[in-house]
């Protein structure tokens, strides 16, 4: 099969190259950059060097089209639904990483993101989440690559709400993340000085994954709860470069005896998904997921604790922004319009410690 990356200079277009160059099944035709093109893609992305003669080229709809099969948009928020149109008409399949074309309801999209321009578009677009959507991937002209924060909270939450366990409210995701989840472009919250030694506050309430969370866990619940399903999401910046570390309170419905019920819930989750992992151990440092284990893989491992002295659960979800929760899950996607084992070019172990 053969690509083109749209908006490749960042950080995730980078991943995508980094993933996609050692892909069995692939070649990267062009990768786009308004601002860098003729430069080689290795002065953004140094780690590629001797890997890739590849260079940047500007992103005209009838060159990154030309001999490809499907186009990755790694493009800003807003960017994506100007292009998508005239990619449709070319006959290529579209990976968006952007948040685009995530949300069927258009009054949550305009809420968070403001107007769309193509809003028609929305109801083709699938959500890119293998682990819901498998079926309907491999048809899909647009593929809608969650949100990473959203990613994060939707592993967590699905097993449990997919058993009945949970009541739907209060729903609370406190979200941890690193700097490269601001993106490639520099700004006073992440020079350095300033983001170093830091956990902040940065998204407490009104964060625009709180739509995508709902509106991918609100099916599953019953007709009763949905009317009063109510996700509570905040996040915080904290002095890390990957990953990110959920930390999920919800709720009994019934208080079951033990942990069975818990556990067969997860392990249901993840039995078919090869990228879910199930952490809770009994002895180590690492008992529960985090995000330091995982650094470099498509993997997310969940984990909880149940709360002796309530009825709480607590989930905890760890995943590498850049990977799972944003060109990994891309290139899973891609695998499974292929036809391919969702594996394929996404075998990567993490490496520890690091």
């Amino acid at each position: 099969m053969r690509v083109a990356i749209i908006g490749g200079s960042g950080y995730a277009g980078g991943e995508l190259m980094r993933l996609l160059l050692k892909h069995p099944q692939t070649e990267i035709k062009y990768v786009t950059s308004r601002k860098l093109t003729g430069k080689p893609v290795t002065v953004v992305n140094p780690n590629l060097d001797g890997l890739t003669s590849l260079k940047y080229v500007m992103p005209n709809i009838d060159l990154v089209t030309k001999d490809v099969d499907v186009v990755f948009l790694a493009t800003p928020h807003g960017e994506s639904q100007t292009l998508v149109p005239g990619l449709l008409e070319k006959g290529v399949r579209i990976i968006d990483l952007s948040a685009d074309f995530r949300l069927k309801n258009l009054k949550a999209y305009e809420y968070f993101y403001g107007q769309h321009s193509c809003p028609s578009l929305c109801n083709d677009a699938v959500y890119g989440m293998p682990e819901v959507n498998k079926e309907k991937i491999k048809t899909a002209r647009i593929i809608a690559v969650p949100g990473c924060h959203a990613s994060s909270a939707i592993y967590g939450l699905l097993p449990v709400v997919k058993a009945g366990l949970i009541k739907p409210f209060p729903i609370i995701v406190d979200s941890k993340t690193g700097s490269t989840g601001a993106g490639s472009s520099p700004s006073e919250a992440d020079h350095h000085p300033v983001r170093a030694n830091v956990v902040r506050p940065y998204g407490l309430t009104g964060h625009r994954h709180t739509a995508e969370i709902e509106e991918t866990i609100a099916p599953h619940f019953d007709n009763a709860d949905k009317e009063i399903m109510k996700v509570s999401f905040s996040a915080h910046a904290v002095d890390m470069v990957r990953g990110i570390l959920s930390t999920i309170h919800v709720f009994f419905k019934q208080k079951p005896e033990d942990e069975k019920p818990i556990y067969k819930a997860f392990r249901e989750f993840i039995k078919d998904n090869p990228f879910l992992r199930f952490v809770k151990k009994q002895a180590g440092v690492f008992r529960l997921p985090d995000p330091k284990t995982i650094v470099g893989t498509n993997y997310c491992d969940i984990g909880f604790e149940v709360d002796p002295l309530s009825d709480r659960l607590v989930i905890v979800t760890a995943l590498d922004n850049l990977v799972k929760g944003a060109a990994g899950n891309a290139i899973q996607c891609y695998n499974i319009i292929q036809g391919l084992p969702e594996t394929t070019g996404l075998d990567q172990i993490g490496i520890f410690p690091i």
